[in-house]
């Protein structure tokens, strides 16, 4: 059955929900920004035992607040950000569970094998997340990276997928062209994801209400878990509460 994932996201040092497509150098168009730090929600999430959550660091000046996260409740959250081979094993003793990876895995563009075998060999297969955030192209997803505004050639698809599934442990996938807008799940890619996913996936963009959770169970036939961020109550959205995904959870 479909879970529910919980998620922290870091901009400019601040917990915020943003649309995702707008993320740049310059700033983001942001829905919300929290009074509270992010070792407030990690200390939310370990005490309702919502596993599996994620910190993201979206851009520079957000160390600090991971940091203060993952130590609030160690091997309780993923961290992504930034990471690389280079940083992977620091992120992991400071208390994360896994290290999400995206942009560093993509050389010109193309993916990189190298790169690939250079951070499994600070992480190991099991403490690996990769990111396939991605945006609608004529061809179908194509994978997103630098914080979604440079589109690969990479095509999120079954070859895709199990070429990647045997070296890490699961797949994070944001739906960047919907992220934030609360306009609804991408129902034509969680389909997919449910049809082609060999390992645990978990989607994040759109996601507005209960409805989306039971629809993201009935689509991928239960493969595909879902984060939901701007449409949360505690993240100042009036479409969900943080009760009802924890009461999903539990069914």
């Amino acid at each position: 059955m479909s879970q529910f994932r919980p998620c922290i996201d870091l901009h400019q040092g601040k917990v915020k929900q943003i649309v995702g497509g707008s993320l740049n150098d310059q700033g983001a168009d942001t829905n919300y920004v929290s009074p509270y730090d992010a070792a407030y929600y990690a200390e939310l999430y370990r005490d309702s035992a919502l596993m599996g959550g994620h910190v993201i660091a979206l851009g520079p000046g957000n160390k600090q607040e991971a940091l203060n996260a993952l130590a609030a409740w160690p091997q309780g959250l993923q961290f992504g950000g930034g990471v690389n081979n280079e940083n992977a094993a620091e992120f992991l003793e400071a208390g994360a569970s896994q290290v999400i990876v995206t942009s560093y895995l993509f050389e010109g563009g193309q993916l990189s094998s190298d790169r690939l075998e250079a951070i499994k060999r600070e992480t190991g297969v099991e403490r690996l997340v990769l990111d396939l955030s991605c945006r609608r192209t004529e061809s179908g997803w194509s994978i997103a990276t630098d914080r979604w505004q440079t589109v690969t050639d990479t095509l999120i698809d079954q070859r895709t997928l199990a070429e990647l599934a045997g070296h890490c442990s699961e797949f994070l996938i944001h739906a960047a062209d919907v992220e934030g807008l609360q306009a609804g799940i991408d129902q034509d890619l969680v389909l997919l994801l449910g049809d082609i996913a060999t390992i645990p996936v978990t989607y994040a963009g759109g996601a507005r209400s209960i409805e989306d959770l039971a629809l993201v169970n009935q689509l991928s036939n239960g493969k595909v878990d879902l984060t939901i961020g701007s449409a949360l109550d505690i993240f100042g959205g009036s479409g969900i509460t943080l009760d009802e995904c924890i009461e999903w959870n539990r069914r």
